[in-house]
């Protein structure tokens, strides 16, 4: 088999890739590990990331934090930044000290980071360990990737990322709906119980890693270990690790490169960081249900597993409906990346992307379950034609001393997309299409000052009961006033308070909010942000075609 270690080419052309089998053929044990070990830390870390946006504006009353999209929104930011912008850093610190070290390191960081979340249960306890988590993941990714890079070559890379997303989506799928089961199975105890157990199973499941680092074998360690004795012995000059970085950063093939893909992935994370919350207030999932059980519910627990259901098995969450994404990645990804490798590299990322795009115009339109699976499908196509070629393409031109720092590098585009699009998705979210903003507006209208005739009932005393509100202020509308009222709805629970108060079914209402509302522009602003990315990356083939010719004319 071919390594890169006798094929050390950095040449920005694209080069013929092995057959479909042939490719998959020549994938190395180490290839194997550090992909298992890549499923392991992402079936823990999508456990939280996928519900992350539910814990946090779930009232408290529900088991969340009862914060609103905006508060989320800065806290995402504040784990997108950590997490994207470290790596620029700790990958030349794989590449210098090893990446078995710098991948059991991570793991620790990673388990504290979870039980930070178990046991703080509030806004600032989440906070505080979405940073942990978030360093830990900027560690352990460099030694990961590195490992790929120096194990695959240049003949068979489509393929080998190809397989590697698809192996570790084995995570991304069961991440989620472990998570479901943890919130709903122990929900019964308290919902609060059920959040802290999707923490505590996540930190778990990571401690996996240490296993199967018994099983890893560092690729390159004997060239690194060697590079290390001759600085010690003043034989080899060591530049500064900040200064390394910044000089292959400011190499233009590299930094237009990392540019461009900034819209890429700030329009990408908008899947994860604001879908859950639109599937949650918006999309009406009965029509799955109808078409795949008989009476609409399941008791079967396979399927409440593998689909992400609620326990009853009467619904599909939020984060289940999501796992589309990742099923589909997970089965197909293989097919994908050879058809990719049919493609020029920038080709495939330039199709993945406008697929991408033409999804998310799609997602803000979709309120039916089905209409969202296939908006959800296209979306991932798009996607395993265009990420793993990101990684793909950037770790081929790395000079072969630096594969880690490169794919470290690789972070700063998703630093600059995901951290803006962690603050402003949420946002422009809470903005344009907040349900529980929506429901507060409208309770405005329907109950104007002075207005004390309401519906009473069991229902609407029980949401009494659990508030922050008493049932006679609410029946004493004209003392207290409606607005005062429904400033006192606690966050997450203005849409109960109104059907509880109008006395109108929960479809109903939502179909009436929906209706008056523009939800659909936050989906058409990360659309506009695909199109330009994809005209950017478009014009970046161009240019390094380009390139790559005059290289061949110099030679």
């Amino acid at each position: 088999m071919t390594t890169p270690d006798n094929d050390r080419s950095t040449s920005l052309g694209d080069v013929k890739q092995l057959g479909l089998f042939a490719a998959i053929a020549s994938l190395s044990y180490v290839f194997w590990v550090v992909g298992a070990m890549e499923m392991v830390e992402r079936l823990a870390f999508y456990g939280v990331k996928a519900v992350a946006s539910l814990y946090a504006t779930d009232p408290v009353s529900k088991g969340g934090l009862g914060v609103t999209p905006a508060e989320f929104g800065v806290l995402m930011a504040c784990w997108a930044a950590v997490q994207t912008v470290l790596p620029v850093f700790t990958g030349a610190l794989s590449d210098r000290f090893g990446y078995k070290l710098t991948i059991f390191c991570s793991t620790i960081i990673k388990i504290l980071g979870y039980v930070t979340m178990a046991v703080f249960h509030s806004y600032w306890g989440f906070f505080g360990g979405a940073v942990i988590l978030a360093a830990g993941t900027a560690i352990f990714k460099p030694g990961i990737q590195g490992t790929l890079v120096k194990v695959t070559s240049r003949a068979n890379s489509s393929m080998a990322w190809g397989v590697f997303y698809q192996t570790v989506n084995v995570g991304g799928y069961l991440g989620p709906i472990v998570a479901a089961r943890m919130r709903s199975d122990f929900a019964a105890i308290s919902p609060a119980y059920g959040w802290m157990m999707v923490f505590v199973a996540c930190a778990l499941i990571i401690s996996v890693n240490f296993l199967l680092l018994l099983t890893y074998r560092e690729v390159g360690q004997e060239e690194r270990l060697e590079r290390a004795r001759l600085r010690r012995e003043g034989k080899l000059h060591q530049d500064n690790l900040f200064v390394e970085s910044i000089r292959e950063l400011a190499k233009p093939h590299v930094f237009v490169y990392l540019a461009i893909f900034s819209g890429f992935w700030f329009m990408f994370m908008a899947l994860f960081d604001v879908l859950p919350m639109h599937i949650r207030d918006w999309v009406d999932r009965t029509d799955i249900m109808r078409t795949l059980f008989l009476d609409g519910q399941t008791s079967n627990r396979f399927f409440i597993f593998m689909l992400g259901m609620n326990e009853d098995g009467t619904n599909i969450n939020p984060e289940g409906l999501l796992n589309v994404n990742a099923g589909l990645i997970m089965i197909t990804c293989f097919a994908f990346a050879y058809v990719s490798g049919l493609m020029r590299a920038t080709t495939s990322m330039v199709v993945g992307t406008i697929l991408a795009t033409v999804a998310l115009f799609v997602l803000g339109h979709a309120t039916a379950g089905w209409t969202m699976v296939g908006a959800i499908a296209i979306f991932s196509v798009g996607e395993m034609l265009s990420s793993p070629k990101f990684s793909e393409f950037i770790g081929n031109f790395a000079p072969h001393d630096k594969k880690a720092m490169y794919l470290g590098f690789s972070q700063i585009p998703i630093a600059v997309g995901w951290t803006l699009e962690g603050f402003l998705g949420p946002w422009l979210y809470g903005i344009f299409a907040s349900k529980d903003k929506f429901s507060r507006d409208l309770l405005l209208d329907r109950l104007p000052s002075g207005t004390a005739a309401l519906p009473g009932g069991d229902e609407l005393a029980a949401l009494a009961k659990d508030s922050t509100l008493k049932l006679e202020q609410i029946q004493d509308l004209g003392t207290k006033g409606a607005e005062k009222l429904v400033d006192g709805i606690p966050q997450g629970e203005a849409f109960d308070w109104l059907v509880a108060m109008t006395g109108e079914s929960p479809k109903a209402l939502t179909d009436l909010l929906y209706q008056t509302h523009n939800i659909p522009v936050v989906w058409y602003i990360m659309g506009v942000v695909g199109i330009v990315s994809a005209v950017g990356i478009y014009i970046y083939g161009k240019w390094i075609l380009t390139l790559n010719r005059q290289e061949k004319e110099s030679v």
